[in-house]
């Protein structure tokens, strides 16, 4: 881990907006899906959520570039599950659809708790969400197209949230709780670690802040390799990593 590299996950993670989100409406297209999980990074989420056609998803991994690793994808059965969740967690829900009741995007609050719902390449956003919806926003077009790229579309309206937010001072601090924080922080300094100890259940071991590196990895490694040595012999557990 080297100091840039360490210097620009923690700014990374001070600016994050844990109450700035993105729900996907069945977004059928792995490249959308892919360009908005880019956008939600690029704009400081730190979250997504995701509603995913029936015939489920694979990111492309070339146009994500890499974000899906830095925006934690949360997967919700149906849209009312998401609705649901996201209302209980007092956020205001923007639909990007037209209807008679779209006000133009750029006229609503971003610096609340919200969620920009993203409807699918053909039918938009499904019927029980837009009528949940606090608001329907569009963005005006001056063009012969009536409509833009759903990952176009999501990409413009968080850079307008972005400019409310940096406006309003909201990425000059951490906001993120800290134990979201502390976990990302782990998790972006020690990938392979992690994997590990997620694969396995274990809680993670502690990590030296300052550095990136855990505070005494040799004697995790050799507490692990204990563990593995009295583990029943049905158990095939892969290498331990290297630290």
């Amino acid at each position: 881990m080297t100091p840039e590299r360490l210097a620009r996950i923690k700014h990374i993670l001070d600016t994050r907006q844990p109450d700035l989100r993105v729900l996907t409406d069945q977004v059928h297209k792995p490249r959308n899906l892919s360009a908005i999980i880019r956008s939600c990074d690029a704009f400081g989420l730190a979250n997504m959520h995701v509603v995913w056609p029936k015939e489920g998803f694979r990111a492309f991994r070339k146009t994500a570039g890499g974000s899906y690793n830095w925006v934690t994808t949360h997967t919700h059965p149906t849209m009312v599950d998401a609705v649901s969740d996201l209302k209980a967690q007092g956020h205001k829900l923007y639909a990007a659809q037209l209807s008679d009741r779209a006000v133009d995007y750029r006229d609503v609050d971003y610096t609340v708790p919200c969620t920009v719902i993203m409807g699918n390449e053909v039918d938009g956003v499904s019927a029980g969400a837009a009528d949940e919806a606090d608001e329907h926003i569009v963005i005006p077009m001056m063009g012969m197209v009536e409509s833009l790229n759903v990952s176009a579309a999501c990409a413009i309206i968080l850079s307008e949230a972005q400019r409310q937010r940096k406006l309003a001072g909201m990425f000059e601090n951490q906001r993120l709780p800290q134990d979201e924080y502390d976990r990302l922080f782990f998790s972006w300094c020690q990938p392979t670690v992690k994997r590990y100890c997620d694969d396995r259940n274990l809680p993670y071991p502690p990590i030296d802040h300052e550095t990136g590196d855990l505070v005494d990895g040799v004697g995790w490694m050799r507490e692990v390799r204990v563990q593995r040595a009295n583990r029943p012999r049905w158990d095939d557990e892969v290498e331990v990593p290297t630290v």
